[in-house]
């Protein structure tokens, strides 16, 4: 027994003495763990800083069980029954299960409630930090915004694209980890402070994305439309609202189907029709091919192989001028102008002014549309392509297409995020979009002007007419492809795009409905709503009216 004993002793020496150090550390591994410290994430503002995605720091409240005063667990069940609003069942549950010593309470807690029920004094309650996203209600912007997760991480829109710069990093901090579970803070266990994420901000107008996005669900349901986009942006390609139909409520966003969750600016590719003639005549111009003064028989109806195409609206044979093809939105007259130019070199100016490709917007879901390759191009399709069927764009490449001749001939990139904001407060904007010259000076103010004729007296969107202010765009009205047929049964879509002052333009605007009911021209469904939303726009960007009178532009020939 004595053997033994000694045995012992000496083991206990050779633990408690000699190795000491060494087991302790071994233990103190196995208490420790790292966890994160959550950090906030970064702002997501318009032009002129107005939030419309933030983070506010909250509380979530817990109830540690085992230290819990018998004499106050009827007042700790009592206090957060009432303060939270929830079954006082379940809340007694959670107190009394001293399986754990962490019951999550309630998430989502304003500091300033938490602080009311600290000064309570109750043994047992606490709270550990945490943020919640929020979004500024009536913004209409959800589609583009898009969403976060439950871990705060953008899921969806721009919150998802710039989620690494919006996150930051999350702090480490070592704490010990008792054997119930429960974590005890170490006073020098930090090992990281958390870094915040980057405040971003957009191109958007607040106060214009939320008038578009209102005159546009107003419109859409009023025609019973499928959906529908809405997009204002500058010249020079800064996108101030991009509005989207249908739309979604993001606190409830689980709920939303995947479709409402869309940016249909960018995601929805359709036909471009009437709208895309001004690119045919815009190649033509440029090639030197004709003049806006140049006359042409247009006929109703030609006949190009085994198929007929007709303009919309009977009329007799005419004499039209180059202006007044585009002006009455003539289908015959533009595949004349489209044979002069031929398919290579209609092709070409379709990709100038960014069809085929990407907006370079780098939003989620964009569907870049469809431009084949003009050796695939079969007997029929140089007259369709001219007038604007059998390719497809998204709103964004369209609205992209009348911002190059607003700003004289030169395209340049579309664009939504202007840059970060330091940590001074001062603007780190985004890289130069890239910039590219499409056609001359003057074939661009010969088309600002051919493109005011639609709205005068002879043209197709009388509706597009803004008081005091010279109006240039155009009209379009595209068959929809029906997905189960592959047939031209799938209703119309209606467009209209246009800038103003036509004279010196500042805005672009273009409004796409899809499938509306009742009327379906472009010129009857979509213009007012520019009209609308221009309207708001040149007011809100303080434009001042034209000082000019629209020029007198000959529409007919002689004969």
């Amino acid at each position: 027994m004595v053997v033994v004993l000694m045995v012992f002793a000496g083991r206990l020496v050779h633990i408690q003495v000699i190795k000491a150090d060494h087991y302790a550390a071994k233990a103190e591994e196995v208490r420790l763990t790292t966890v994160d410290i959550p950090t906030t994430r970064g702002a997501i503002t318009d032009a002129s800083g107005n939030p419309l995605a933030m983070s506010v720091e909250t509380r979530t409240v817990f109830v540690d069980p085992v230290t819990v005063l018998d004499d106050e667990r009827d007042k700790v069940i009592d206090e957060l029954t009432q303060r939270f609003d929830l079954e006082r069942a379940d809340v007694a549950a959670k107190v009394g299960d001293e399986s754990s010593r962490y019951k999550e309470i309630a998430q989502d807690v304003a500091p300033e409630k938490w602080k009311k029920l600290k000064e309570v004094g109750l043994t047992g309650v606490g709270a550990l930090p945490d943020y919640k996203r929020v979004y500024p209600e009536e913004t209409g912007a959800a589609d583009v915004l898009g969403f976060t997760g439950a871990d705060g991480h953008g899921l969806e829109g721009l919150e998802a694209v710039l989620d690494d710069t919006l996150a930051g990093e999350p702090g480490k901090q070592q704490v010990e980890v008792g054997s119930s579970g429960v974590r005890i803070p170490m006073a020098d266990g930090l090992t990281q402070e958390p870094v915040p994420g980057k405040d971003v901000r957009l191109t958007l107008d607040r106060d214009i994305q939320w008038h578009a996005s209102q005159a546009l669900n107003e419109r859409a349901e009023e025609l019973d439309a499928v959906g529908g986009s809405a997009i204002v942006m500058r010249p020079t390609g800064e996108i101030l609202a991009m509005a989207d139909f249908p739309t979604y409520d993001r606190s409830e966003f689980s709920e939303a189907p995947a479709k409402a969750r869309l940016n249909g600016a960018v995601s929805e590719a359709f036909e471009p029709g009437s709208t895309n003639k001004v690119i045919t005549l815009a190649g033509a111009l440029e090639e030197g091919l004709t003049t806006p003064d140049s006359v042409y028989t247009v006929p109703y109806s030609m006949q190009i192989h085994d198929r007929t195409f007709k303009d919309d609206h009977f009329h007799e044979t005419q004499r039209l001028t180059l202006n007044g093809i585009l002006a009455q939105s003539s289908n015959v007259g533009t595949i004349k102008v489209g044979q002069q130019l031929g398919k290579q070199r209609l092709y070409d100016y379709l990709r100038k002014f960014g069809f085929g490709e990407p907006t370079g917007l780098d939003l989620p879901g964009e569907n870049a549309g469809i431009l084949a390759d003009p050796d695939d191009w079969w007997g029929t399709q140089l007259p369709t392509i001219s007038f604007g069927q059998g390719l497809s764009v998204n709103a964004a490449q369209m609205a992209s297409v009348y911002a190059t001749i607003a700003n004289d001939g030169v395209r340049v990139e579309p664009s939504i995020v202007a840059g970060t904001v330091s940590e001074e407060g001062g603007l780190d904007p985004s890289a130069a979009p890239p910039r590219e010259r499409v056609v001359s000076s003057q074939t661009a103010q010969e088309l600002s002007r051919m493109l005011e004729a639609v709205t005068g007296e002879h043209g197709t969107a009388q509706a597009a007419r803004i008081p005091g202010y010279r109006v240039a765009g155009k009209t379009g009205t595209a068959n929809r492809v029906d997905p189960e047929t592959g047939t031209y049964n799938g209703g119309y879509t209606a467009m209209f795009v246009g800038f103003a002052p036509a004279d010196d333009p500042e805005l672009v605007v273009q409004v796409v409905l899809h499938n509306p009911k009742g009327e379906y021209y472009g010129g009857q469904a979509a213009a007012p709503v520019f009209t609308d939303i221009m309207s708001f726009a040149l007011k809100s960007e303080k434009v001042q009216p034209s000082g000019t009178e629209p020029p007198n532009i000959r529409l007919f020939g002689n004969g």
